[in-house]
């Protein structure tokens, strides 16, 4: 399967194909065509896409037209009467389903970023056509029999590395999304894949109109003790723009904890939060989404079985550089014990501050982030809020996070006003090699709003591919608040390195150097994808970096040297919670997946059956919940399957790079030119781990990792291999 689609139907399937495509378009008019957009390549620089003249109405025709093409496309393909060979099968495949690749390719971007109830209806819609098409590539049988012919003389058909493996992964892609089955279990697969899309598309939305429908109302400013007027006066704009003059409104995000518990005073309005969040998707209504869990882990338990292995976890983990649950168990396994034990030495200093002051109570789950501060500015004598005017999100953006990469990597960015955007609050910058070679375009959307999902992702528009001669063109979506019209926006330190996280995926998509678009950019392992972006979060508090961007907004005055000091001397403070919360949702993610689909609960039992698996694990410590709950767990009933453990298995060889910079001499250009060459230009046109190697040198080794979130595992593994 050839269209980008396949990424998109990778995310509900837990397949992994990519997709690219060329179109002409069947049953539809010239005329109609014409006007729209999908139809043709964008005139645009790099073929960026053109917002502009993109209507809702457009995308239905092109996906109609563009799957009808593909599979007109493909049966040319699979009937061909020439002997299967590299260019009339595989290369004809990754020039398939332009069209389709065009459209899909925008519509899932807006649908994240800047949904209306057009592109839901359009979502929901099209969820099961999406995947009886990719079911229709996948399962068929003339077309499989050519590439297993090619696979099984890979060996001797003249290609270079990169083309063996192309022909490997497309094998190896058709096997896994049930090439081999019979005709009876193919039909069986492809109502599960139908039924599993449709779900999906239901649970994306739940969350989404749930996260906006638990917003807490408070009527008396008062209440709001601890915020700062301009935080105070967004609340004050979201309650007017929902019909509710007078009052406020806090908004939540798709995390268990909601950051204005770190600053509100007022602990039953911190309970009603903390109440709002770990609620929602449970407490019945429209948005429940029990019903959807329980449905969805008996298929995909069941389908697991249909494709021949014992669980979710085994058929996913298979494609990953872990390879095993054994492997991911192990692993979470040793860090946990250490990880809530530190937690739990951290509560007994936020319960000794709650004592000190008077209360009268012990620490709860929303007084975490409120004591924390507190115990922070008490040993290191500084809090959050003394950072905050240092960090103003353009001067981040431009003069840290673009310096960064111009000084490792020699890039240049400039914005530029004459393309079109989906949004106002979009960004556009042209990115230049060292040479002045144009690199890419970039897109920033850097705000929050009711029409975005949660969290912070990066996507590509257009992916880079020597056979296509496409350029990329990549966007970051962060989901920081709007402060009031005329008031800067003030990142705190998490947002900061969130915005360098986010770019580190930017440039993995951007420096992508590779033949074919089945390998570019990102397309690697979902245990290997977040490694690349964890690394440039070093550069967030690198000294060089830290005083070009981190200057007050008023003043221009840098950052206090002793105020940085406290910054680094903190480093690791909160890492018991950071660690044990993440934990939590990663290791229940595996226990959801590695049970048969007898073991699954129905709808009443998801939350005791999450009860229990954290208490199985040793993670069950009530005053650090897990990162997200099951019911509003976006990433396990997408893309990160049985893979949420992917950031910490990253994180191994994240800090492994972390200390590789360090040893030979840090911010360089030729480190930078290294690590370009060697790991950010692959792709996945190489095993993960060889790559790794070629970058470092040597296998990973795991004691970076616990040196650097401050942890002590006997018995930890060597290595993630």
């Amino acid at each position: 399967m050839t269209t980008r689609l396949a990424l998109a139907l990778a995310a509900t399937l837990g397949l992994a194909m990519p997709a690219y495509s060329q179109a002409a378009a069947p049953a539809t008019s010239q005329t109609a065509q014409a006007a729209n957009p999908f139809f043709a390549e964008s005139p645009l620089p790099l073929h960026y896409p053109q917002f502009d003249k993109i209507k809702d109405s457009d995308f239905a025709p092109a996906f109609d037209a563009g799957m009808a093409e593909q599979l007109k496309e493909v049966e040319a393909i699979a009937d061909n009467p020439a002997a299967p060979t590299f260019d009339n099968t595989i290369i004809a495949l990754e020039k398939s389903g332009q069209v389709l690749d065009r459209a899909t390719t925008v519509f899932y971007a807006l649908v994240g970023a800047d949904t209306n109830d057009a592109r839901n209806k359009l979502r929901a819609d099209y969820s099961t056509k999406f995947a009886a098409h990719g079911d229709a590539i996948n399962l068929n049988p003339k077309l499989f029999a050519r590439i297993k012919a090619l696979y099984d003389q890979r060996n001797g058909l003249g290609l270079d590395a990169e083309g063996v493996r192309l022909v490997e992964r497309y094998h190896t892609s058709f096997v896994r999304s049930g090439a081999n089955l019979s005709e009876a279990d193919k039909a069986t697969l492809k109502e599960m894949n139908a039924e599993l899309a449709a779900l999906g598309s239901q649970f994306s939305q739940n969350v989404l109109d749930e996260v906006n429908a638990s917003a807490v109302v408070v009527d008396d400013a008062k209440e709001l003790d601890g915020l700062t007027e301009a935080q105070i006066a967004t609340a004050a704009n979201e309650a007017k723009s929902r019909g509710l003059e007078g009052k406020y409104v806090l908004t939540l995000l798709n995390t268990t904890g909601q950051p204005p518990q770190a600053q509100l005073t007022n602990r039953a309005l911190r309970q009603r939060l903390h109440e709002a969040s770990v609620t929602r998707g449970s407490k019945g209504g429209q948005y429940d989404n029990r019903e959807i869990i329980s449905k969805v882990m008996k298929l995909r338990a069941d389908r697991a079985k249909l494709l021949g292995y014992p669980n979710h976890a085994a058929y996913g983990l298979e494609d990953q550089t872990a390879r095993t649950p054994e492997a991911v168990n192990a692993m979470l396994g040793q860090l946990a014990p250490a990880a809530v034990a530190n937690a739990r030495r951290e509560a007994a200093d936020l319960q000794a501050m709650i004592d000190r002051e008077g209360g009268n109570f012990p620490l709860a789950a929303w007084d975490w982030a409120y004591y924390t501060e507190k115990v922070r500015a008490d040993k290191y004598n500084f809090d959050e809020s003394q950072l905050k005017p240092y960090f103003e999100l353009n001067n981040v953006l431009e003069n840290g996070v673009f310096y960064a990469a111009n000084q490792l990597y020699g890039l240049t960015f400039k914005q530029r006003t004459d393309l079109p955007v989906y949004h106002p609050d979009v960004t556009v910058y042209d990115v230049f090699n060292e040479d002045g070679s144009q690199l890419a375009i970039f897109i920033a959307d850097m705000y929050a709003r009711k029409s975005k999902r949660g969290g912070a992702w990066m996507n590509s528009y257009v992916s880079q591919s020597a056979l296509t001669g496409n350029r990329p063109v990549v966007a970051n979506h962060l989901n920081i608040p709007k402060p009031p019209e005329g008031e800067p926006t003030l990142l705190t330190w998490d947002e900061v390195t969130t915005a360098f996280h986010e770019f580190g995926h930017a440039l993995h998509g951007m420096f992508s150097d590779v033949k074919y678009p089945y390998f570019s950019g990102t397309s690697v392992p979902r245990d290997f994808v977040e490694y690349p972006s964890q690394v440039n979060e070093m550069w967030a508090d690198w000294p060089s970096i830290l005083t070009n961007y981190a200057k007050h907004y008023q003043t221009g005055e840098p950052l206090p040297q002793e105020l940085l000091d406290k910054v680094i001397a903190a480093s690791k403070f909160n890492e018991g919670f950071r660690t044990t919360e993440y934990l939590g949702a990663a290791m229940l993610d595996q226990r959801w997946h590695q049970i048969t689909a007898d073991q699954v609960p129905d709808a009443a039992g998801v939350l005791d059956f999450e009860a229990r698996a954290l208490t199985a694990d040793g993670i069950n410590y009530p005053p650090v919940p897990p990162r997200y709950r099951t019911p509003y767990f976006s990433h396990i009933m997408g893309g990160y399957s049985a893979g949420y453990y992917a950031y910490i298995w990253s994180e191994v060889l994240d800090a492994n790079s972390v200390e590789w910079f360090k040893n030979n001499g840090g911010l360089t250009r030729a480190n930078g030119d290294h690590f370009r060459k060697t790991l950010l230009s692959q792709g996945g046109s190489q095993d993960a781990m060889k790559i790794f190697r070629d970058f470092a040198g040597h296998d990973p080794r795991i004691e970076p990792l616990l040196e650097k979130r401050g942890l002590t595992a006997p018995g930890a593994p060597a290595a993630a291999k």
